[in-house]
């Protein structure tokens, strides 16, 4: 399969600086159970890692509604309750589908950007106790590590220049801004909640600046 290939941003507070190199090996039907999409695969040339939009209907068109969603294999593929990430994902796979166009914005940040391997060992320290920004902290590690300028980058390269934008996160907002992708709407997403992520939810809310209503 081919990708996308896009260059690192030239100039960080105006539009991206972007030269796409399009293969249409790269771009392909998506058939899901909330309905029919395409599939777009990227890789950021800063890092080699490989990230992906779903999308429905013309982008460049107004403001499409615009999820960015950060890979978690826990919640997104195996459906645990430890966080909402799962439901987040296929809410607004959902919500794209309603609106009849729209996208989703996969990027491979497993565990707020730490990674997988970080990620169990967070997970361990909760279980002990931690809330989930004390248990990175106590690796050593940044309580959110995740980027979004190659997010931005991608939307640009596919004509899209403002957003309605799927978050409960003011960082993505800012950092989407700072990248030249205006925000015209933020659209909240509150899914998910049970017994087992309270606490995480909680944690989200209170001391990340999460907009949630806890």
């Amino acid at each position: 399969m081919f990708i996308y290939k896009l260059s690192k941003f030239s100039n960080m507070l105006g539009a991206p600086q972007h030269h796409t190199a399009p293969n249409p090996e790269s771009d392909a039907t998506l058939p899901t159970q909330h309905g029919e999409f395409r599939i777009r695969a990227f890789r950021d040339p800063l890092d080699g890692k490989e990230h992906c939009v779903l999308y429905l209907g013309d982008l460049t068109d107004g403001a499409p509604l615009i999820r960015i969603h950060s890979e978690c294999l826990t919640g997104d593929a195996f459906g645990s309750l430890r966080c909402d990430c799962g439901p987040q994902l296929h809410a607004s796979m959902k919500a794209v589908q309603e609106a009849g166009k729209g996208a989703i914005v996969y990027m491979r940040q497993e565990g707020r950007g730490i990674g997988l391997y970080a990620k169990m060992q967070a997970y361990a320290l909760q279980d002990e106790g931690y809330d989930t920004l004390d248990a990175n902290l106590a690796l050593g590690l940044p309580g959110d590590a995740r980027r979004y300028d190659f997010a931005a980058e991608m939307l640009y390269s596919m004509g899209v220049h403002e957003v309605e934008l799927v978050t409960n996160n003011p960082d993505k907002r800012a950092q989407l801004m700072h990248h030249g992708i205006k925000v015209v709407n933020r659209v909240p997403i509150v899914v998910g909640a049970c017994a087992q992520n309270r606490d995480y939810l909680s944690t989200k809310a209170s001391r990340m600046g999460h907009i949630l209503p806890i």
